[in-house]
């Protein structure tokens, strides 16, 4: 059975040297991992491999992006994002990642590589969070997880369109 981690209210900042890298196969479950994710998030190499990428996934973040991450991959596109993590004790840490598709020699897709690094911290305090929150709210308004996914992608998405423009483009305009 799982442990059932509880998230604290401690923050871990990422240096602005510090580069988080993760490799997963195309479930999703993790096939490499850097000293620098392993040191932050708290866990061993050993603890790590094939575990579900969503081991490090904080309770504040939306499923509803994470959709909106695996959907981009899948369609072969790489996807940058605001994500907030939490390390094996439940302190909580944000980055700035960068996901893309892994390829075979015949262009098949055989898994994800992600690069995450120190996000600034006035876009994640003024724009990504308020947004997280909101959408994350909508999620918790279904008790049914299907419905809440759905109703929080929603939301996204109905967001982003009142704003003319889409994910990609509201992240580099920040």
């Amino acid at each position: 059975m799982k442990k059932t981690i509880a998230p604290t209210v401690n923050e871990i900042v990422l240096r602005e040297d510090d580069i988080i890298v993760s490799k997963t196969d195309l479930k999703g479950r993790i096939t490499y991992a850097n000293q620098t994710f392993c040191r932050i998030a708290g866990y061993t190499e050993s603890e790590l491999m094939g575990q579900p990428h969503s081991i490090i996934r904080h309770p504040d973040m939306p499923r509803a992006v994470f959709k909106l991450l695996w959907d981009t991959i899948a369609e072969s596109r790489e996807i940058f994002a605001y994500v907030k993590n939490m390390a094996k004790n439940g302190d909580s840490y944000w980055v700035f990642a960068h996901v893309t598709p892994s390829y075979d020699m015949n262009h098949n897709i055989i898994g994800y590589h992600s690069n995450r690094r120190c996000p600034d911290r006035n876009i994640i305090e003024n724009a990504i969070a308020p947004i997280n929150a909101a959408t994350l709210q909508e999620e918790k308004r279904h008790r049914n997880g299907q419905q809440a996914l759905a109703a929080g992608f929603g939301f996204l998405v109905n967001f982003l369109k009142s704003k003319n423009t889409t994910y990609d483009e509201l992240i580099f305009s920040l």
